[in-house]
């Protein structure tokens, strides 16, 4: 068994991200995080029908995930090397390419800024509500455009930023066991009657797992911001701090609210949900007109894309 298979590698993160924004993430049937969500349902309807829907329902199933997940992978890549002397090398490098999500998130949001900018406002809303889970129906090509910037902000934590800073810290062990709590966090994670205690556990792991990444995404968005034309520093410091607590949850506020200040426009807005106005709250320097333009929307995906190289540039340091 070949435990340094599983240790931090900085030439197969490179690799690994330059993979992923050349192809995007894979589709195939056997893709990690399908998986993970296939064995959390399974999980899940086992230990509802155990009477386990509680707070330790959701414990057992984060503890039986992790076990599962973390352990199998873990001892399938340490294993591999049996079958060739190359194998852990390749399994580490595929598995690490497949759990980021980066290049997808910027193809998604260029489709709705194709769309807008040809004015079919059918297909912006249809590829904004890919992104987003409000009514696409109330939004218009401006909306839209504010939304596939406030999901790349918020995912380039959660979907690149902070999967790569548990890779630097505990190695492919470390990025498996932050996409489980992921997964537990969008499936179970709901604020529901349903899932209020059960997916309790999911959701605060999630938290736990995102503080420090997301907080490093805010100072790494304002240092981009300081060497990127027509955007600021001092604004992405000033309004990730005082107004990260605007967006819902300790984590997601950080990158968002930074963005917003980068690229000297506002973000949100009116938002409505399930046919409810659930907020008219603005994200942003007041003196700032609302995002709307493509010119906005490219500059935030310079900005987040500038940011990504830098995490990707530390991340890779820190695994020398």
């Amino acid at each position: 068994m070949d435990l340094t298979a599983l240790e931090p590698h900085a030439g197969l993160l490179v690799v690994a991200v330059i993979a992923d924004a050349a192809f995007g993430d894979p589709v195939y049937r056997w893709h990690p995080v399908r998986l993970i969500g296939g064995t959390l349902a399974a999980l899940e309807g086992i230990l509802r029908r155990a009477g386990f829907d509680g707070y330790g329902g959701g414990v057992a199933l984060g503890a039986a995930l992790s076990v599962l997940w973390v352990g199998g992978v873990s001892l399938l890549v340490a294993l591999s090397g049996v079958a060739h002397p190359l194998a852990p090398g390749l399994a580490h490098t595929v598995l690490l390419y497949t759990l980021l999500a980066f290049g997808d998130l910027l193809r998604h949001g260029a489709a709705v800024d194709s769309a807008a900018a040809s004015g079919d406002l059918a297909a912006a809303r249809a590829a904004a509500a890919r992104l987003v889970g409000r009514d696409a129906d109330r939004m218009d090509g401006r909306a839209c455009r504010r939304a596939a910037i406030e999901s790349l902000a918020e995912n380039l934590t959660d979907g690149f930023l902070a999967p790569l800073f548990w890779y630097a810290a505990a190695g492919l062990p470390g990025i498996v066991l932050f996409k489980v709590v992921s997964t537990m966090d969008s499936m179970v994670g709901f604020k529901t009657e349903r899932h209020r205690r059960f997916g309790w556990c999911g959701a605060r792991a999630d938290d736990a797992m995102n503080l420090v990444p997301a907080r490093l995404t805010w100072l790494l968005v304002a240092t981009a911001a300081a060497i990127i034309p027509r955007c600021s520093s001092a604004k992405a410091i000033h309004v990730g701090w005082r107004q990260h607590a605007v967006v819902p949850g300790p984590n997601a506020g950080w990158s968002e609210a930074a963005m917003a200040g980068a690229i000297q426009r506002r973000l949100v807005g009116p938002i409505w949900q399930g046919g409810e106005l659930i907020t008219e709250t603005w994200l942003g320097h007041p003196s700032d007109p609302p995002a709307a333009s493509a010119k906005d929307f490219w500059r935030a995906v310079v900005v987040g894309g500038t940011s990504a190289a830098m995490g990707t540039g530390l991340a890779t340091w820190a695994c020398l």
